[in-house]
């Protein structure tokens, strides 16, 4: 069998003026990072001409892994092949996983985005942008101090981190200017991956460059000694940062394996983060085609709630249709099979787990939008297992298809395809947001944690507390809320599987990203800087003298 990454170098990949030309792109739009990656003009965003949205999301992950961008990707390729104008959005992956246990972020089998190694790694530099611009963010805080304080930052009291696009356990907690005055102010600091940097998140959010400008403007970095907010404005950063990013707002243009435009922009993680590619990308992508297809992170219980409650709020957006990804072998793990047997015909255990499933279809009908459930086929699937997943998503009012997409691409999507296009036709959306953003903090995230994760309450910790309250005295409690939880469980524990009952949700740590417009909330043990497992996925990449990458997935 032909790893990802052979079936990808395979590929005779087609010039991206050529791609974009069939969609009416023409090539004074394009800004050419060699001949198969561009960005896109922002002269393309239409508010006229707006196609119909499609999101997939999918049940919690598990390590047999789900496949929902091969999904989304073959689901585009899919209704392109039936006669429909498709675009994909997707997120740009993360060095993070690429580098750690999870692998890229570029799709699999014949349902791809390529240039696959480029996508994986530098791409077109977006994130590299980000990176810098939240570290000059960090260094200007410590300069100012440094040279003076005229503010009065409070040292103790900044609540800006540095960032880089790797794991690395190590710096999640530092102290910073040692070895004398010369070297600054000692401090203890720390780093955040790039993609759960809140200018990883006004990127996706920005609607222009002013916005963007905007946005970094109200970002919080720190408080002074009187309990003010320190902001970019007040350091005089916002020019020099929105100087980095002027060109990592711009959308990029790749393509699939079958040459279906794929607009790649933003790539926030959603168990840490807002889980979704930009609002331009989307934007844009709408304006271009009759139906876009985009994804949110991990599950629907993280990056789908974050997706209508978080970026549908704010740009205006109303999803037609939600595409929900399920595996057999999922089912059979939350039905508590352990990883080597999932292979195996169990229809007692997929009844088992059926639950986890159950409760992610529920809670998107809670969103007031029309659901398919879909099948990541494997050949392992029994047609008894899969009958019974049939029936009971079909009584619970969801439509259902199997997808093949890994295996055959577009062609294997074709069931699927034809599903979506007729719950767009015959199924009005009744788009709505879970809560009122009038509701309080604490009721925002006590409302996810019952109607989306099955809690039966939350518990604040003592910090947490204060900071709530420090943050409704300053304003900021009419924001949405993004909750970093494990992906792994509708709980914040990852060793609770399938549907828990009789838990509650445990309130770390309370911080706000004014820029972004969000109030993030830690819970359980969640870390925004994550670490690299034992045998890391970076041991088995390699270059050859010919530039030929291997070990790529």
């Amino acid at each position: 069998m032909k790893s990802d990454i052979q079936i990808a170098q395979e590929c005779v990949m087609q010039p991206i003026t050529e791609v974009a030309e069939r969609f009416g792109i023409d090539t004074e739009y394009l800004e050419l990072y060699g001949r198969y990656k561009a960005k896109l003009s922002d002269k393309l965003l239409s508010e006229d001409k707006k196609g119909k949205l499609v999101l997939v999301t999918a049940i919690n992950p598990t390590p047999a892994g789900e496949g929902k961008t091969t999904v989304t990707i073959g689901l585009s390729q899919a209704l392109n092949r039936l006669g429909k104008k498709s675009l994909v959005a997707l997120r740009e992956p993360s060095l993070g996983p690429c580098m750690g246990i999870k692998g890229g972020a570029a799709g699999g089998g014949y349902s791809q985005v390529v240039p696959m190694e480029d996508i994986n790694l530098h791409f077109t530099g977006d994130i590299h942008a980000m990176t810098t611009a939240n570290n000059l963010l960090s260094s200007m805080i410590d300069n100012h101090i440094h040279q003076g304080n005229a503010l009065g930052i409070d040292p103790n009291n900044i609540t800006w981190k540095r960032c880089v696009d790797l794991n690395d356990r190590a710096l999640r907690q530092i102290v910073a200017g040692l070895g004398g005055k010369i070297n600054g102010v000692t401090r203890e600091d720390g780093f955040i991956i790039t993609v759960a940097s809140e200018i990883m998140a006004i990127v996706c959010l920005a609607e222009d460059i002013d916005d963007l400008k905007d946005k970094l403007s109200s970002i919080v970095v720190a408080y002074t000694y009187n309990g003010k907010p320190v902001t970019p404005k007040d350091l005089k950063a916002v020019g020099a940062m929105a100087a980095l990013l002027k060109d990592a707002i711009k959308p990029n243009l790749v393509q699939t394996l079958e040459h279906t435009p794929a607009i790649i922009h933003g790539g926030p993680f959603a168990n840490i983060a807002h889980g979704c590619n930009s609002v331009k990308a989307t934007k844009m992508a709408l304006g271009l085609s009759e139906i876009t297809v985009t994804e949110a992170g991990f599950g629907s219980d993280l990056g789908a709630e974050k997706f209508f409650d978080i970026k549908c709020r704010k740009a205006g957006l109303k999803p037609d249709c939600v595409v929900l990804v399920a595996t057999v072998r999922a089912l059979k793990y939350n039905g508590g099979v352990d990883k080597a047997e999932l292979n195996t015909p169990n229809i007692e255990a997929v009844k088992k787990g059926f639950c986890n499933l159950e409760k992610h279809i529920e809670n998107l009908h809670k969103f007031g939008v029309p659901v398919v459930v879909t099948l990541n086929n494997f050949v392992t699937d029994s047609d008894e297992e899969v009958s019974y997943i049939k029936d009971r998503c079909e009584s619970m009012g969801a439509d259902f298809a199997v997808a093949k997409v890994w295996e055959k691409g577009g062609e294997g999507g074709i069931e699927l395809a034809e599903k979506v296009i007729s719950v767009l036709e015959s199924k009005k959306s009744d788009f709505h947001v879970l809560y009122d953003e009038n509701d309080g903090i604490v009721d925002k995230i006590t409302t996810i944690a019952k109607e989306i994760y099955g809690a039966d309450g939350i518990e604040i910790d003592a910090k947490a507390k204060k900071e709530i309250a420090r943050l409704e005295a300053l304003g900021y409690d009419k924001l949405p809320v993004c909750i970093a939880k494990t992906q792994y469980s509708l709980s914040d524990n990852p060793a609770l599987l399938g549907r828990p009952q009789g838990f509650n949700i445990s309130v770390k740590e309370v911080r706000v990203s004014a820029g972004a417009g969000f109030i993030v909330v830690l819970t359980g043990n969640v870390m925004v800087m994550p670490g690299l497992p034992k045998a890391s996925a970076a041991e088995n990449i390699d270059v050859d003298s010919d530039g030929h990458i291997t070990g790529l997935f």
